[in-house]
């Protein structure tokens, strides 16, 4: 039964458990169907009604927000105007009447509920949906007391319907805007001693034989909103046994207080460091996940409460988001893919142009197909290599990714997998390990059977164990040949030639330096290996050593070349602190300016040593591997922005002050036989690294010379009329240029397609990108990236005081924070960025500590500054977006903790 309130025609409805089922599928939105169908099937949900959708539209029936609402059905397809409609919405809900039926209704639905304290939370018509969730786009009010407090409430309920947030979710999702607002819940509040969510299904890796529990002391409001540290449990889908339990640190709680909202108390000792959950809890959360399953037929997501031993079902949901598992009614099939953009960010960070993209992925392809001939893989083995190297590297909305299980296949090629395995996702930064059952499933090409087999595997091992201890010759042989070929390639004028001759150059440039890349990848795996031993022994001889010790311990001596132009860039800001007239005339000219100006001011000395820089590292820059960002030999200005942030200081002197600790700590703790075997790894270790930072310089310089020629190819192009503007060669594929070319492409193709690629890049730029997701099948299809997470505006903060990451440099230091995308105006402060790339290394001099929220421990930068001696702290979540610049902190680089000791001025902190 539904019950109506006053007299008329078509009353609006106040909906109860005992309602009949047609008026609450049509009136009381997703959230209030799902109580429905709880109630009725017998789970032990609190009291509850429902404000039906009607009694919104009598609200807004005769009134100026009638006619809005008119409007916002006709900006359908504007979502510039979104938050323009919202603002005038909102005002319009707050201040209309409410007239006697409505009050009428909300007094009966807060009667219904059982009066006292009461949630009040909104239920859109489309909500919790198989489809689309709307998960976290309407609000919902706890702790409400009072008839006057609950119409208040209801009134925000109506007006989070036609929020900025709640449009532009539609429009990203095609659908219309929608006008028939919101119904609103009005339920008993529990008081919850422990709360929290329930998934029925792994939502990372869709395993449906897996049940997920995050749980925290007192409201869930708290794990909502993303403050408090949860506790997680994995259970046993068909057994409830757990199978993994991570403690939380649950610093605080979040109860009911006096007033509407949460009151947030500290949590004791005892209880952070205890699992929230007993058994019986965990018994009866698998109980009613098991039963929700079943009646739904589909993975639940379930919010919960537990108060003096009964647990309440507060709502449930199928799992929009979840990453699906093969063979699951439903889903897309396909081949899973695992997508983590990991490390890749350090080099192509944010949108790329798609020629950056092609050009990288063709590199890869032959970089590693060239890798496997080198470890004697051929024939029908090469022909399943080459299916997959040529997608090592995936391109989603502008992105570039890892196609992570192609990279497991690619470890495979070398012996000890499954210990190498586990060195490239710490080298790669990523956030989340495949299982053990997912990753032995992976090879680079089908295994032969038998004793075949075992010969092929051992010839393998044969030839990588001699690349393995002979690679320190190899390097020293490929570098000869490297730079004697770079300089052919590099002292050329691109652009006095005509454009096929520079094609034909560009080619001959994939043929001698790039493909005979391939053999040095064993250098990879030579880190992997050594790296890897390194960190058995000193898990086993050293089993108290903190996290940062090991990285340490196998970093590069101090001759690492990568940071030769840190060191030149603190020589050329040392000189110019000791003058005066220098330093006066650099801080008041301007970059563009500059170089005019000290020859003008008869500075020829310094700048001789400014060109000489240019000259030895002009091909850095930051994004330097991204063709379309220019570099200092084409930009030479930029040097003089790192030059300025320089000036307060150096950390010049700080290397020596703590590049000795690791030793210190190994005399003190580790002699004898076990430290002769130990010092022979970790020599092998630094010795790889500071080859790959060697091959990285290489790789730079030849990105170098691969910009200097595609610019050029461009400026041909567009001579010859086929693109409009010469960067629009950015916007084409490698392929297309070298169908240009080759006789493969007509050039009036190719002006449409820059046009249309740069349209589309910059509407990619606005899209929130998930760092890590998975898709089956075509992965632009089946809602692949719907369910990833794939979105428009900025993530929420939660207000976090202290955050933790992986320890790379130790140190402790206070200051400002610089948060930033450009290694720019650091003066001093505590650099703190999504990502880096080897162009940064030039801003380090100016940073008292580095704070990274993506790469790993083996970041290029990340080397760099463990050499130079600056507190260091990779893979932050969330730091970007829960530090503003101009926060005060304290980043401890051995204990890896950035703590908030203040907010930036006229910042409140997180709402």
């Amino acid at each position: 039964m539904s019950l109506t309130v006053g007299s008329g025609h078509q009353a609006p409805h106040v909906l109860t458990p005992l309602s009949d089922e047609a008026q609450v599928v049509e009136l009381a939105g997703g959230k209030g169907r799902n109580l429905h169908i709880l109630t009725a099937a017998g789970f032990q949900v609190p009291s509850w009604s429902v404000i039906g959708l009607d009694v919104f539209e009598e609200f807004s029936r005769g009134s100026e927000l009638a006619e809005c609402l008119q409007s916002l059905r006709a900006a359908e397809g504007r979502p510039d105007r979104a938050g323009e409609v919202a603002a005038e919405i909102a005002t319009l809900i707050d201040a209309a009447p409410l007239g006697e039926r409505v009050i009428e209704a909300i007094a009966e639905a807060y009667r219904q509920a059982g009066g006292g304290l009461v949630a009040v939370r909104s239920s859109g018509a489309e909500e919790d949906g198989a489809e689309h969730s709307f998960a976290g786009q309407f609000d919902s009010f706890l702790n409400v007391s009072g008839l006057q407090q609950v119409a208040a409430h209801v009134r925000r309920c109506w007006a989070s319907g036609f929020s900025e947030r709640s449009l532009r979710y539609r429009a990203q999702r095609g659908l219309p805007p929608g006008t028939g607002g919101v119904a609103v819940i009005v339920q008993r509040m529990v008081p919850a001693e422990r709360s929290g969510v329930l998934f029925t299904a792994d939502p990372v890796t869709g395993r449906t034989d897996r049940h997920v529990i995050s749980a925290v002391h007192g409201l869930g409001e708290g794990l909502v909103s993303g403050a408090v540290d949860a506790d997680t449990v994995v259970l046993d889908a068909a057994t409830g046994e757990p199978l993994s339990t991570v403690i939380g640190d649950k610093q605080e709680r979040y109860d009911a207080g006096g007033r509407p909202g949460c009151e947030v108390s500290p949590v004791a000792d005892e209880d952070r460091e205890a699992l929230s959950l007993t058994a019986d809890d965990l018994a009866l959360l698998h109980a009613a996940g098991v039963r929700a399953t079943e009646h739904y037929g589909a993975p639940q997501d379930i919010e919960w409460a537990i108060a003096e031993g009964t647990l309440w079902i507060l709502q449930s949901r199928p799992v929009t988001a979840l990453g699906p598992a093969a063979g699951t009614a439903g889903e897309p099939a396909g081949e899973l893919r695992v997508w983590d953009n990991s490390n890749i960010i350090e080099s192509f960070s944010g949108v790329v142009s798609p020629l950056t993209y092609s050009f990288a992925a063709d590199t890869y392809a032959k970089v590693y197909e060239s890798y496997a001939r080198a470890l004697g893989v051929k024939g029908d083995q090469l022909r399943e290599v080459q299916e997959w190297t040529p997608h090592l590297l995936g391109y989603v909305h502008g992105r570039v990714y890892y196609n992570l299980y192609h990279w497991y296949r690619m470890v495979r090629l070398a012996p000890l997998y499954r210990l190498n395995r586990r060195v490239l996702e710490k080298s790669l930064g990523v956030a989340e390990s495949v299982s053990d059952e997912a990753a032995d499933a992976l090879h680079p090409f089908t295994p032969r059977p038998g004793l075949r087999g075992r010969v092929s595997r051992l010839a393998r091992t044969v030839v990588f164990a001699h690349r393995f201890l002979t690679i320190g010759r190899s390097m020293e042989t490929f570098h000869r040949n490297f730079y004697r070929a770079y300089e052919v390639f590099n002292n050329v004028d691109y652009d006095a030639l005509p454009g096929d001759e520079t094609y034909r150059r560009f080619r001959r440039l994939q043929r001698e330096l790039i493909e005979k890349w391939g053999p040095m990848q064993a250098l990879d795996a030579t880190i992997l290996l050594s790296v890897g031993m390194l960190a058995l022994l000193t898990r086993k001889w050293l089993p108290d050593a903190p996290e940062w010790f090991t990285w340490a311990a196998a970093a590069p001596g101090s001759d690492v070349e990568s940071a030769e132009p840190a060191r030149a860039l603190s020589a050329l800001a040392a000189r110019v602190r000791a003058d005066d007239g220098l330093r006066r005339l650099l801080e008041n000219t301007t970059d563009e300016d500059a170089y005019a100006a000290l020859r003008d001011g008869g500075h020829t000395g310094f700048l001789a040593a400014v060109d000489a820089y240019i000259t030895d590292y002009g091909y850095r820059s930051p994004d330097e591997l991204k063709l379309e960002v220019p570099d200092l030999y084409e930009n030479p200005a930029g040097l003089f922005t790192l030059l300025r942030d320089a000036l307060p200081g150096s950390t010049s002197g700080a290397a020596g002050a703590r590049g000795n600790e690791a030793d210190a700590y190994l005399d003190e703790r580790l002699r004898g036989p076990r430290r002769w075997v130990y010092e022979r790894v970790r020599r092998k270790a630094r010795a790889a690294l500071t080859d790959r930072e060697r091959l990285r310089f290489c790789r730079t310089r030849a990105f170098g010379s691969v910009k200097r020629m595609l610019r050029a190819m461009g400026r041909d192009l567009a001579r010859s009329g086929a693109i409009d503007a010469w960067d629009d060669v950015f916007m084409l594929r490698l392929e297309e240029v070298r169908g240009a070319y080759e006789g493969m492409i007509a050039h009036s193709e190719l002006r449409e397609l820059a046009a249309l690629r740069r349209r589309r890049l910059a509407a990619d730029a606005e899209l929130h990108a998930p760092s890590r997701f998975t898709t089956r099948g075509a992965p632009y299809w089946s809602g692949n990236l719907e369910r990833a997470g794939w979105a428009g505006g900025p993530a929420a903060r939660s207000g976090a005081r202290e955050l933790r990451g992986t320890p790379c440099c130790p140190g402790v230091v206070e200051g400002l924070a610089v948060v930033t995308d450009t290694p720019r105006d650091i003066g001093g402060g505590i650099l703190l960025t999504y990502r880096t790339d080897p162009g940064w290394v030039a801003a380090l001099p100016s940073a008292a500590a580095l704070v990274i929220e993506r790469g790993s421990p083996l970041t290029h930068v990340a080397v760099v500054a463990r050499e130079l001696g600056i507190p260091t702290v990779v893979q932050v979540k969330n730091a970007t977006t829960e530090i503003g610049t101009g926060a005060r902190l304290r980043v401890d680089g051995a204990a890896g903790t950035v703590t908030v000791l203040a907010d930036p001025p006229g910042d409140g902190g997180a709402p």
